[in-house]
């Protein structure tokens, strides 16, 4: 049963036509460009656990080698995904700079306003120069499969990409404390380097299971999958109306059912785990590394033959052509 397979870390293939995502991913020494200018940002906000321990270690790592600069939210703006709030009504962004343990030679800045906003903020020069990368989180929770698309975490690095910066987004999944931050903090300083080298706009998402990193199967590629924090919503309807409005306002509350949370069934998340899926690896002790992309134009052929209908259904009601 697929769900049994992934709840056993110590199950995998050994044979030699194992797929290439099942292989540990073993990252090559590099030092990638010198002097880089690294943005570190969060969506848990700027005082959290995971942010002070990503920037703490990724200072350790490459102190005189590269510049930290730490701008993140004020408050947790978890969720908000590439988000940026109402700036149209906001003549100015408030920020504060702050001071975290083990920091006090890095920059702390934080703003009021999600991660995204951040890091817009950062890559116009609103913080200094222009960040060379981005590394997003840690985020307390992974943000695998449809969680993505929401994560403020994922979101930062995603707006990152729209000025040609890469991006690492990191999470590790929800445990009790102590919380073995050192586990995904060993990964990243791995990968940065690397990161460093690659096209301008690359976007990793590296998700981590809770363990301590000796207990780690290794790294490995893990596809987009299908699944989502969120897996069952019930309608919870009042007795009457809301409000004296003759309109029908009936209220309630929609029950959520979290995913790993109070009241799910274990057994069946974990047969609905793709094993080739992020979440998948995450289960079976595996961290899981994803490239992703943002928002661009379709140019499938999906894509064209939506235009082609939209277009043709809209331009018999105007005298010229309609240009797509």
């Amino acid at each position: 049963m697929v769900g049994d397979r992934a709840t056993c870390p110590d199950e995998r293939p050994t044979d030699t036509a194992t797929p290439e995502r099942w292989r540990p991913v073993r990252p090559t020494a590099s030092i990638g460009p010198p002097n880089m200018r690294i943005l570190v940002t969060n969506d848990d906000g700027v005082f959290a656990p995971g942010i002070a321990a990503l920037a703490r270690g990724l200072a350790t790592a490459f102190e005189g080698e590269h510049e930290l600069v730490v701008v993140a939210p004020l408050v947790d703006h978890s969720g908000a995904g590439a988000a940026v709030g109402p700036v149209y009504e906001r003549e100015s962004i408030p920020f504060e700079a702050v001071q975290v343990h083990g920091l006090e030679r890095v920059p702390v800045f934080g703003i009021d306003g999600p991660p995204a906003l951040a890091v817009i903020l950062a890559c116009i020069e609103g913080f200094g120069d222009r960040p060379d990368l981005i590394v997003s989180g840690i985020n307390h929770g992974i943000n695998a499969g449809r969680s993505a698309l929401h994560s403020g975490t994922v979101g930062a690095t995603l707006t990152g990409a729209q000025f040609g910066v890469r991006g690492l987004a990191v999470s590790i999944a929800w445990g009790a404390d102590p919380v073995p931050w050192e586990t995904p903090v060993a990964l990243v300083n791995e990968i940065v380097p690397e990161l460093a080298t690659m096209e301008p706009g690359t976007v990793l998402n590296l998700n981590v299971p809770a363990i301590p990193l000796d207990q780690l199967q290794g790294i490995r590629h893990g596809s987009l999958g299908a699944v989502g924090l969120i897996r069952s919503a019930r309608q919870d309807r009042s007795g009457g109306p809301v409000g004296d409005s003759i309109v029908d306002r009936t209220g309630g509350a929609v029950t959520l059912t979290l995913r790993g949370g109070r009241g799910s069934n274990r057994r069946e998340e974990q047969a609905e785990l793709d094993l080739e899926s992020d979440a998948g690896a995450i289960a079976a002790g595996w961290a899981s590394l994803t490239p992703l992309v943002g928002v661009r134009e379709d140019l499938s052929d999906r894509g064209a033959d939506a235009m082609v209908k939209a277009l043709g259904a809209i331009s018999p009601r105007f005298p010229g052509p309609v240009d797509g």
